[in-house]
């Protein structure tokens, strides 16, 4: 990627006219032009569909969203910034951290350390990059009411950060169903560059979908409605360089003899979508067991990791 990134919409060249009918449906930003619907904009525009997909594709040239070789593909890959888990055992296991342009998905049942990682990260993306930060902020999104400003601020006093700093760095919002999730996901892409955001959570990704659409023969709607917020925190962490991190709780299964008897609710969100998915389990005392089960590149190993008072850690 060079570093002579298109920034805005007037470097693309567009009309002002254009430009004020975009400004006027809230498209601000490359990234958020890049990440457009050519349908509905052509639509909302009154502008013909040939002119408005040669702007989107415009935009994701600039974001240098074209033709790449798998090389330069690798080289991006290898180069892509991390936040630190704060536990260097579950850092290797995930290949240097957490991983921007990703969605990493953690699943596991009640009590095995899912959301005090999202707490953790969400102090530790605001750590300067040789810490193993981003020198940026998070936004948190609640679906159940497992935030606890508590534990953002025992976290952010034992890594020697203010308290006080690091919680105004934490965008925390409450979706309250899963259309309001959708939502405030929608939103981000206006967010994101404005508020210098490095990392999205969703906690849960699938609490409200689970709830609303319940038994067997709403799992097709369920599923779609699913993909399609899967999609929308794809593109946002595609576009905008960010870590987005999604949990997921798992139900045990009683009929389950063989192999693992705990199931991730509503399927596995990520089975088709490109990420990386972590399964938690509770091991003796504070310990708690990472397992990577699916990452195109990372080996599928295991490593132990402790949630302490001071937050993510290796075990002593």
């Amino acid at each position: 990627m060079s570093s002579s990134k298109v920034k805005s919409l007037e470097e693309l060249g567009i009309s002002s006219t254009i430009l004020k009918k975009l400004q006027e449906m809230g498209i601000t930003t490359v990234e958020a032009l890049a990440a457009a619907n050519a349908q509905e904009l052509s639509q909302n525009l009154a502008i013909p569909l040939q002119t408005v997909q040669r702007l989107i594709s415009q935009a994701r040239n600039a974001l240098g969203l074209g033709l790449k070789t798998a090389l330069e593909i690798k080289k991006e890959r290898m180069s892509l910034p991390k936040i630190t888990t704060g536990s260097k055992n579950l850092d290797t296991l995930l290949g240097g951290g957490i991983e921007v342009k990703t969605i990493t998905e953690l699943f596991g049942e009640f009590g095995s350390g899912k959301t005090q990682i999202c707490h953790q990260l969400a102090v530790n993306v605001q750590l300067p990059p040789e810490k193993g930060g981003l020198s940026k902020r998070a936004i948190y999104i609640d679906t159940e009411g497992t935030f606890r400003w508590e534990r953002i601020e025992a976290m952010a006093r034992a890594i020697g950060m203010n308290p006080d700093e690091a919680m105004e760095n934490i965008l925390y919002v409450r979706a309250v169903n899963s259309d309001h999730q959708m939502a405030i996901a929608e939103e981000l892409k206006e967010i994101i560059p404005k508020e210098n955001i490095g990392l999205v959570v969703v906690d849960s990704i699938t609490g409200h979908f689970r709830a609303e659409y319940p038994g067997r023969e709403n799992l097709a709607v369920r599923q779609q409605k699913l993909n399609r917020h899967l999609h929308q925190l794809m593109s946002i962490a595609e576009l905008f360089d960010v870590a987005v991190v999604v949990t997921n709780q798992v139900m045990a299964r009683p009929d389950v003899f063989y192999g693992d008897p705990t199931v991730a609710i509503g399927g596995h969100v990520l089975y088709h979508a490109p990420g990386i998915r972590v399964q938690l389990k509770k091991s003796r005392g504070n310990r708690r067991i990472a397992r990577v089960v699916d990452a195109p590149h990372l080996p599928e190993s295991e490593a132990v990791f402790a949630i302490t008072e001071a937050g993510i850690r290796d075990p002593e």
